[in-house]
């Protein structure tokens, strides 16, 4: 599939970063800097301002790291693990990331769409095959690959229940993590008891509500900067990274910290 310009541009974009880490800065204690690069879809990537108030998640996991650390979000709107590799955009990271680095994966939301073959997985054949690509792939380049299971929309059933909308690709990708002793980092779960937690009406606080739209799907900044908390928090949990890598898991996050860029036609 050829890449139109905007996207060829995100790609750039996300991977501006990479040009700092490859001078190999050294810092305090000896720590040099280090990349987490994202693989996902639209609820972790960058949005545009076109796009806002919507935001991804990834944009706000950078205001929660050190900065010896350097987030590439490489997360794309509408990607599934299957179509994510077939465009090259695996093979763009793998290109670039180095010993040390980390590879955050998280996919499901478009992998569940039956009816697009483009995207389409099952989860316990071909969705694992393609998560395998991103784990192998990652440690062949003596980087660290890290699953996390696909955070959640905002569902709720008639008595105000949080409900599960991944049917079967959570728990594929937990097994998978499993046999590969792979990081995991379970979003889909936390996410699902923090939606319950808020409730029906304050949990359109953090989704994309606005007068013209009802987006149950994507985030607003609250939510983006929620989610990114329990990201950060479970690279924590898993020591995937340690106390010295993270910052401000408590802490207000400033809103206007975050930034739509203009859209390329």
């Amino acid at each position: 599939m050829s890449l139109s310009r905007r996207q060829v541009t995100s790609a750039a974009v996300a991977s501006i970063p990479l040009a700092f880490a490859a001078t190999g800065t050294a810092h305090a204690g000896g720590r040099r800097h280090r990349t987490l690069y994202i693989a996902g879809d639209s609820t972790a990537a960058q949005k545009y301002a076109d796009a806002a108030p919507e935001t991804g998640w990834g944009m706000a996991l950078p205001f929660l790291l050190h900065r010896h650390l350097t987030v590439a979000n490489h997360a794309v709107n509408g990607r599934s693990s299957k179509s994510f590799v077939d465009e090259g955009r695996l093979e763009a990271i793998l290109s670039s990331i180095r010993p040390g680095d980390f590879l955050l994966v998280q996919f499901a939301h478009n992998d569940e769409k039956s009816a697009d073959p483009t995207r389409y997985t099952e989860p316990w054949s071909t969705y694992q095959e393609y998560l395998r690509m991103y784990v192998e792939g990652a440690r062949a380049r003596g980087a660290r690959p890290v699953l996390a299971t696909a955070v959640e929309r905002r569902r709720f059933d008639a008595d105000g229940r949080a409900v599960p909308s991944h049917g079967e690709y959570p728990a594929a990708m937990r097994a998978l993590a499993a046999e590969e002793r792979v990081a995991l980092l379970d979003v889909q779960a936390l996410s699902l008891a923090l939606w319950q937690e808020l409730g029906v009406e304050e949990t359109k606080e953090y989704f994309n509500w606005t007068a013209t739209e009802q987006d149950n799907t994507h985030f607003n900044p609250p939510g983006a900067i929620a989610v990114a908390r329990l990201v950060a928090r479970e690279l924590l949990r898993t020591r995937v990274l340690a106390p010295r890598d993270v910052r401000r898991l408590d802490g207000e996050i400033p809103q206007a910290w975050i930034t739509w860029p203009e859209a390329v036609a």
